[in-house]
């Protein structure tokens, strides 16, 4: 499993159930990396999702304790150990958790990479991803050219959980 997510100077990831920030050249990426796969969300990522309509072209799962919660679009696992009995029927490389917050918390463990999309600009935020640069189970591996949108530096870097060497 793979965690996927754009961050800012702070870690933040975004507020009020929306994203900090939508760069082009990072939301192409993101569907680079996702479609043909699996993503892996909580229910307030889901609803906040454009139309509240599950990313095309990939298997959409939410994760979300809310037993009465369903889309016949979606697969909810109401708990984690309902959610990896699901996910054993595909290969772990193939799924990317996507958020939000509370997800990203739960599953980071359980992830082999991180695609961490940096801004290097701060934002009024209140959900945020664990600082990956701080915490000594995750290892930078490399970091893409520094490039611009609207005048907002950004960078396409990714992690490895040493904890979980292949």
């Amino acid at each position: 499993m793979k965690a996927i997510v754009a961050v800012d100077l702070n870690w933040g990831i975004g507020c009020k159930g929306k994203l900090l920030e939508r760069i082009p050249d990072d939301m192409k990426f993101f569907k680079q990396k996702t479609v043909g796969k699996i993503v892996l969300m909580g229910r307030e990522t889901f609803v906040s999702l454009p139309g509240g309509e599950p990313l095309k072209d990939r298997l959409n799962i939410v994760l979300c304790e809310d037993k009465q919660f369903s889309d016949k679009k979606i697969t909810v696992c109401s708990s984690l150990n309902e959610l990896f009995g699901e996910l054993k029927k595909y290969p772990t490389d193939e799924v990317f958790v996507i958020g939000g917050e509370i997800v990203y918390a739960e599953l980071l463990p359980y992830c082999s990479e991180a695609y961490v999309t940096k801004i290097e600009n701060i934002y009024e935020a209140d959900k945020y991803f664990v600082n990956l640069d701080e915490d000594e189970r995750w290892e930078l591996i490399s970091t893409g050219e520094s490039k611009s949108f609207n005048g907002i530096r950004y960078s396409l870097t990714k992690y490895k959980n040493n904890v979980l060497q292949k």
